[in-house]
């Protein structure tokens, strides 16, 4: 359905040239001469790459609705994901170029968002944080607990990250997905 630009507002999606482009920024200009203008920082939901684009405020663009759920992750073949609507049981294949980012952190049976469109996945996002168990932690040197000390562990994906020092395996720690930081013990 066609928008006029100056209804356009961040968060929103709408479609442009190549692909899908979710606004982050609007900005409405009436200069003294001259007709009034919309700027907008768009990005592209599939490639990332941003855009800064201008147009008249008459001008129209057709808007994107994008479809998104939660999906829970199945199991890997090779290079395709299976995902599981949690409400349907319908079942989505994926390629791995979709997940790459997420495969540090995602294990089996968690959720991730998946957004969509048109019966296209445009990307996957993880939740902001999950629960992993660790599964090997370098051992804490005894009598050293001067400063924030940290050490490396793998968590049961095969990620390492950095932990403090009383981190030891078989624990449950809380990780932030967007940096791969340690959050908490769980």
């Amino acid at each position: 359905m066609p928008i006029q630009v100056s209804d356009l507002r961040p968060g929103m999606s709408m479609e442009y040239k190549d692909g899908i482009y979710e606004i982050q920024d609007w900005e409405f200009m009436k200069p003294g001469k001259g007709c009034a203008y919309v700027k907008v920082k768009a990005k592209n939901v599939e490639s990332g790459r941003s855009d800064d684009i201008t147009w008249k405020s008459t001008e129209k663009v057709e808007q994107a609705y994008i479809d998104r759920r939660a999906y829970e992750y199945l199991y890997r073949d090779g290079d395709m994901f299976t995902l599981m609507d949690p409400e349907s049981y319908d079942q989505i294949e994926v390629p791995l170029e979709k997940v790459t980012g997420l495969l540090p952190f995602l294990k089996e049976n968690h959720l991730v968002q998946v957004a969509s469109w048109q019966g296209k996945v445009l990307y996957i996002n993880l939740p902001d944080f999950v629960e992993l168990a660790v599964s090997e932690a370098e051992p804490a040197v005894k009598g050293d607990t001067a400063g924030n000390l940290v050490k490396q562990c793998t968590v049961e994906t095969g990620t390492r990250i950095k932990v403090p020092h009383f981190v030891e395996a078989g624990m449950t720690i809380k990780i932030d997905t967007r940096t791969g930081t340690y959050v908490s013990r769980v």
